[in-house]
């Protein structure tokens, strides 16, 4: 089992990086600014959901194998970056009011929540993260480590889902005062579309 001190200070390590401006946290912001507040508690939901594939996939070892492999990495890395173009295509598209209500709005929200799962998985450096940070606060002297990584893992998509909690409502709010000015959501979706492909083109370019 995990220790208590070593648990409290992975979880403060964990919020800062957590709040740390990255692809993720701009990503639900973007949802939130663009398409509202639940569309961006849909995609913080998602991406915090995300990270059990990924705690998953550390334990068992394809994380490792995925960073080991330049080609599988690179492979990945690709189908990811093209899956978040094409989300911010799509996005690009939006025309009228980007803040639907009703049944519109839950099968956009339920949308959305799929789409980032998805996009978290398919992104190689979580993986190279999990291997990297979760480790330091493994002990192997206590025993049982894939319950260790499994309770860290547990506790990082808690606080994930908190801090982009706070990040979705914030952004969500904005998104609501904007869309209200005629006009104003043609342009929000064709902003958050291109950072989207921003993020996708980030995402694919080679770097050492």
């Amino acid at each position: 089992m995990v220790s208590l001190s070593q648990l409290a200070l992975f979880a403060v390590a964990s919020t800062v990086l957590i709040f740390t401006p990255g692809p993720d946290i701009i990503y639900v912001m973007t949802r939130g600014v663009a398409q509202g507040r639940k569309a961006a508690l849909a995609a913080a939901a998602g991406f915090a959901l995300g990270n059990f594939a990924h705690t998953f996939f550390a334990i068992v070892g394809l994380s490792a194998l995925i960073t080991s492999s330049a080609t599988a990495f690179a492979c990945v890395r690709y189908a990811g970056a093209a899956y978040l173009m094409y989300i911010g295509y799509k996005m690009l598209r939006i025309r009228a009011s980007l803040v639907p209500d009703g049944a519109a709005g839950q099968l956009q929200s339920r949308v959305i929540f799929r789409q980032s799962i998805l996009a978290n998985i398919m992104n190689p450096k979580v993986a190279l993260f999990f291997l990297a940070f979760f480790p330091q606060f493994v002990d192997r002297g206590r025993g049982g480590v894939p319950l260790q990584m499994l309770i860290l893992g547990s506790t990082f998509v808690v606080l994930t889902m908190l801090g982009f909690g706070v990040v979705a409502l914030l952004s969500g709010e904005i998104g609501r005062w904007l869309d209200r000015s005629a006009g104003a959501g043609n342009r929000i979706g064709q902003a958050a579309g291109c950072i989207l492909i921003g993020l996708g083109l980030r995402l694919a370019w080679p770097e050492r």
